[in-house]
This record gives structure tokens, C-alpha cells and sequence, in this order.
């Protein structure tokens, strides 16, 4: 599942593209993309509108609109796609040789923007505005947002029970932060996954933010480099694997002490970690 650098490069590389743009039609190809609304619905916020930015929380993004907001959510798969008309759109939209999957498109005055998910979990869904969205409205501070200090990480941390981990999942108190990057920056800040939220001393709990924001600053910085490629129905994020140290490493050495790798369930997710190194 793309987590917060992801989808901060997707936004980044989007608004270029479609800020200002006003929405002459919507295409919804698949009317699964935007259960449990109707395709109507979504055409009848949307079509002739102008997009005014493109806003980002946590793992979620959405187009605001002058009046209320076209949500996107990526769920695993999901993706965008860019195509120079709606011609070149429909000649390769879900054909079955040399097709491309799309479920929601939308004609701008200059270009049309996809949604894809093969899966079918991604969402396009409308909204008055994003306090009306449950899931947007319950986010808690953004990873990389200038709210999300030390203190206020403390301050979280010292009012939850749970063990790192899932706190660091939970994104109704830190938001967009995934499996991914929670196990990697429990690994930079030397602390275990199991330890509950609570327990971290002063010290401790600026050392969890410098990791986080360090650990998020360079997925983000890896993701816009190369850029998404909307054009590129096949592009997916490169090189993260190379700034991992300790995800999806089970098995495998230590990069900080030598010490073999651990793996654990965590609510239903699984846990990388150094069990000498990480205390």
C-alpha cells in the first residue's frame, strides 16, 4: 500500500497537471471504483467544475473543487494515469490486447486523468468537504506536517498503551505512516516494536521523531526521483528497496549490529526487526 512519501510524490507530480483545470466530463469505466456512491453522484459533483488544488493527509489525497472534493484512495494497487485526450483514453481503456485498466476518468478542458486499480479496492468518492469524509476527518497530525513536532509526538505517545508498532499504524494519531516505514523507523531510533508507547523517556520519543521524519524525508525524496510517470501505465516507485535496512530483511544480518533479522506478527501485519540492537 503506497504510504505518505508516495502519495506526497504523486501530489507533487499532479498538480501541474491538473490544477485549474476545469472536469468537462467523468468516465466511470468500472462502477466498483466509486462504491458505495453511484457513478451519477460522482458526475454530478464533479462535471464542470475547476480543480483548485491538490490536497494531501496522510495516505489520502483529493481535488478541491470550489465546491466539496473528489477523494482518491489507493488502497494496494491503485494508480493514476495520464492520457493527452480523451481519443487516446477510450483506443487503449480496458481493452483486451494492449489495453490499459482504468476505472474513473476524467475529461479535463486539457487532458484526462485516470484512476486505476485492477484489485478494485482503490476508491473515487465525492464529498461536500473533507470533514464530511469519516476517514479524512478522524486523520491525526500528518507525518511531515510542520503540527507534527517532537512535543506533540510525546504527547501522544504518553497517552497510548500500545506497543510502538501499532501505534505508529494507527492514523488516527500520526497520519501516513504505514508497515513500511513504522518498522523502519523503529529500527533508526534503536527501539523495539513491542514496547508499549508509553514507557519512552523524553529522549526516547525525540529520537522516534528525528527517525521518522529522516526515514519519511528520504522515501520522499527517492520517490520524486524519477518522478511518477502518469503516461507510463506500467511505472511504479525505484530504488526504494535500496534505502530499506530492515523491512521484508527476516533472516538477514543486522545492517547496524550483525544480528539476524527478526520477523513478528503485529495486528495482522508483519514486523521487522533487531532484537539486540533495538530495546
Amino acid at each position: 500500500m503506497p504510504e505518505l512519501p508516495e502519495v506526497e510524490a504523486v501530489a507533487q507530480t499532479l498538480r501541474p497537471l491538473v490544477e485549474r483545470r476545469k472536469i468537462r466530463c467523468v468516465h466511470v469505466l468500472h462502477p466498483i471504483a466509486t462504491k458505495p456512491q453511484s457513478p451519477s453522484q460522482l458526475a454530478r459533483l464533479a462535471e464542470g467544475q475547476r480543480i483548485e488544488s491538490v490536497q494531501r493527509k496522510g495516505k489520502y489525497l483529493w481535488l478541491q473543487l470550489a465546491r466539496g472534493i473528489i477523494t482518491l484512495h489507493f488502497k494496494l494497487d491503485g494508480q493514476l494515469l495520464w492520457f493527452s485526450n480523451p481519443k487516446q483514453m477510450f483506443e487503449v481503456a480496458n481493452q483486451k490486447e494492449a489495453g490499459v485498466h482504468v476505472d474513473v476518468a476524467f475529461e479535463l478542458d486539457k487532458g484526462v486523468l485516470g484512476f486505476a486499480d485492477g484489485r478494485h479496492f482503490g476508491r473515487v468518492l465525492v464529498w461536500d468537504s473533507e470533514k464530511d469524509y469519516p476517514s479524512l476527518a478522524g486523520l491525526g497530525v500528518d507525518a511531515i506536517s510542520p503540527e507534527f513536532t517532537a512535543a506533540t509526538l510525546a504527547k501522544l505517545l504518553a497517552a497510548s498503551k500500545r506497543p510502538l508498532k501499532e501505534f505508529l499504524l494507527d492514523q488516527s494519531r500520526v497520519a501516513g505512516i504505514g508497515n513500511i516505514y513504522s518498522c523502519e523507523s523503529l529500527w533508526h531510533a534503536k527501539l523495539n516494536p513491542l514496547r508499549r508507547a508509553n514507557s519512552l523517556t523524553t529522549a526516547e520519543a525525540r529520537r522516534l521523531h528525528k527517525a521518522i521524519v529522516s526515514v519519511l524525508a528520504r522515501a520522499l525524496e527517492c520517490c520524486l526521483h524519477p518522478p511518477p510517470d502518469f503516461r507510463d501505465a506500467n511505472w511504479w516507485f525505484q530504488g526504494l528497496e535500496k534505502i530499506l535496512r530492515v523491512y521484508d530483511r527476516e533472516g538477514k544480518p543486522c545492517r547496524r549490529c550483525g544480528n539476524e533479522i527478526k520477523r513478528i506478527a503485529q495486528g495482522g501485519r508483519s514486523t521487522y526487526f533487531c532484537a539486540h540492537c533495538q530495546k
